[in-house]
């Protein structure tokens, strides 16, 4: 979807590519100028890993701290056109994995480190950032527990689940739901409709536009256990 980049989501900028790409010097602008297009880049770890990871997109690191299970950068300001992007473990130069996308020009993406350590991998989802009517707020759910089994997401108990039955790596699109001072996000076992675990009393705004994911091993109980987690685009 595409957004101008003046709005809010673009404040947190850094420059990426621009080691590669250069500077525009103003002496140099004339009549024929194009403006730089731009993408806005949100980069989620969602590995479940107690390792610090470092992310780079072409030969820029993206993370300025310690980037670690469940911490989100973003949104970044990204040159569009192809793209390329690593993971490493911090301070190595070893990539763990890459991967070449493309980022159209003023379109949000979301892109996730997932899987274990062992099998670390990206996955890269366009964020729909319509703002939605008044009233209402948009959520959208990602299962990312490599163990968790297919999951649905309920809110409030309702008697529907708004997602169902979505396995590792899949996804929903954004979901149009009622502004609330507090609702509660159940993330259910998709087939024993059993509660795994539950975001409680989120202010869902007006106008706001929500990633809720599910996270971590089922099989762990340190940090990197299964849980879920939530961030505003």
């Amino acid at each position: 979807m595409k957004f101008s980049i003046k709005r809010k989501i673009f404040a947190a900028v850094i420059t990426l590519s621009l080691l590669s790409l250069g500077l525009v010097s103003c002496s140099k602008l004339d009549n024929d100028y194009q403006p730089i297009e731009v993408s806005g880049l949100n980069i989620i770890q969602a590995s479940p890993t107690l390792e610090l990871l470092d992310v780079y997109v072409d030969n820029t690191r993206a993370n300025n701290s310690d980037f670690e299970f469940g911490n989100k950068i973003g949104y970044l300001s990204a040159y569009a056109g192809s793209r390329a992007f690593n993971v490493t473990k911090k301070g190595s130069a070893t990539s763990l994995k890459s991967l070449q996308f493309t980022l159209k020009p003023q379109a949000g993406y979301s892109l996730f480190l997932v899987n274990t350590l062992a099998n670390i991998e990206f996955l890269m989802l366009e964020d729909n950032l319509e703002k939605p009517a008044a009233g209402k707020a948009k959520v959208r759910f990602v299962n990312l527990s490599p163990d968790g089994g297919p999951l649905s997401l309920n809110v409030n108990g309702a008697a529907t689940d708004i997602v169902t039955n979505k396995a590792f790596k899949e996804y929903s699109d954004f979901i149009v739901i009622d502004a609330a001072a507090s609702a509660n996000f159940n993330i259910k076992n998709a087939t024993n409709n059993n509660i795994e675990t539950t975001l409680s009393s989120v202010k869902v705004e007006e106008g706001k536009i929500y990633t809720i994911y599910a996270k971590g091993l089922k099989a762990n109980n340190d940090d990197t256990r299964f849980s879920a987690k939530l961030f505003v685009h």
